[in-house]
């Protein structure tokens, strides 16, 4: 019981960032300095999380991983979006 309040403490440390970096991705609508290969390797690290949470015997900390990979998830579609976006400026700015 006592690791598992560690966990969910860890998780909802990580978990305060991801609002805000959904945030400055729908305001900015720009790439920025975020990495693709980044997001995608914590969303992968939050999946095998909730594989873990789920094969090992279930608890509360499950919840924080699923809210947590579900922040990710949306971060990394807003980065397409952004990086779509700005590829599409490009061209469209070329003479």
């Amino acid at each position: 019981m006592h690791l598992n309040l560690f966990e969910a403490l860890m998780m909802i440390c990580f978990g305060i960032s991801w609002p805000f970096s959904i945030w400055k991705s729908w305001k900015s609508r720009e790439v920025g300095s975020k990495s693709l290969v980044f997001l995608i390797l914590v969303l992968i690290g939050y999946l095998a999380g909730i594989v873990h949470k789920i094969l090992s015997g279930m608890d509360y900390v499950l919840g924080l991983y699923i809210l947590n990979a579900f922040m990710v998830a949306v971060d990394l579609a807003l980065f397409l979006r952004n990086r779509a976006r700005q590829a599409g400026n490009k061209i469209s700015s070329q003479p």
